[in-house]
């Protein structure tokens, strides 16, 4: 049976590149659109945090991210349009921010350690994009 490390070395052999499952490392990029909320500047802190962040930033996608979280930020109104999250959508997808967009991108993340998959989760947070997606609308 092939392991998480024989799956991640084929990944990259077949043009996938494997994202670190504990995220993006560094100080926060600037935000530059003009100016963010404290709710577009939380988005922002959280998303410079995920694994898909490390490649944004060699892709220097800084512009990309901010006009998704200023997006994300209007669909999050009350009535606010199905066009609107359409876009929001788009915008997941082609950051990798969800499973069709990881894999139109050919990223994957790597596998955690045994010891951290097993460690209790006390007081986890939603992380996850369509968890947070969820949890604001109420589903």
């Amino acid at each position: 049976m092939p392991t998480s490390t024989d799956r991640s070395h084929k990944a990259q052999a077949e043009g996938w590149v494997t994202l670190p499952a504990d995220g993006r490392d560094g100080p926060l990029p600037p935000f530059p659109l003009i100016d963010p909320s404290p709710r577009e500047m939380d988005l922002w802190e959280r998303l410079w945090e995920t694994p898909q962040a490390t490649m944004w930033e060699q892709l220097h996608q800084d512009f990309e991210v901010a006009s998704y979280v200023r997006l994300l930020v209007a669909a999050e109104k009350p009535r606010s349009s199905a066009i609107i999250w359409s876009q929001v959508k788009q915008f997941a997808e082609s950051l990798g921010l969800s499973v069709s967009g990881m894999a139109r991108n050919r990223w994957t993340i790597a596998a955690v350690a045994a010891d951290e998959a097993d460690a209790p989760q006390v007081n986890a947070q939603v992380t996850s994009l369509a968890e947070r997606l969820r949890a604001v609308r109420g589903d």
